[in-house]
């Protein structure tokens, strides 16, 4: 691989506060309440609309780790370690996101988008959505975001119940 095809990759690591089991990734000026739920997400544990993504999280409450890597292309999947991996198309009008908790309790600015107002992929990779494996090694949720023209939403690993909770619930709505 040369310097050229390496990805320029800006990593933010966070603690989130959780509600509901939900966090948002957010473009600037949008708000939690401001997402309409979508029928019958394709992965089931994000659901996406323009400049608004909602992130499902294993616990009810409380902090969560999580991990974002802003790319300029894509950086690879990180298989190991996680349980769950998603991804999916997003759209953002300013090219500015944030985590955002629950209700807007804190909002986490996240590294500017390399390509600006843009469509992007966002990988979703979790560990720890079910109970006794978040007891055991932790709970950790790690996004990847880089710029890339929108495709099919695709599970790349899937082995939690909490997962299947989340798909299946979506597919019998």
């Amino acid at each position: 691989m040369t310097t050229d095809e390496i990805p320029v990759i800006h990593v933010k690591q966070l603690v989130v506060e959780v509600d509901y089991s939900q966090v948002y990734l957010a473009d600037e000026g949008y708000v939690a309440g401001s997402f309409e739920d979508t029928p019958n997400p394709p992965v089931g544990v994000i659901r996406v609309e323009k400049g608004i993504a909602l992130l499902a999280v294993g616990p009810q409450w409380g902090p969560v780790d999580f991990t974002v890597a802003v790319a300029d292309r894509d950086p690879g999947t990180e298989f190991d370690g996680y349980e769950d991996i998603v991804e999916i198309s997003y759209e953002s009008p300013t090219g500015r996101l944030s985590l955002l908790e629950w209700g807007g309790a804190n909002t986490h600015p996240l590294p500017p988008l390399p390509a600006g107002p843009h469509t992007y992929r966002v990988r979703y990779h979790m560990r720890g959505m079910d109970e006794e494996v978040a007891m055991e090694v932790g709970d950790h949720y790690f996004l990847q975001v880089w710029p890339e023209p929108p495709r099919a939403p695709t599970v790349l690993k899937s082995t939690s119940s909490s997962f299947r909770y989340w798909l299946d619930s979506q597919r019998d709505s």
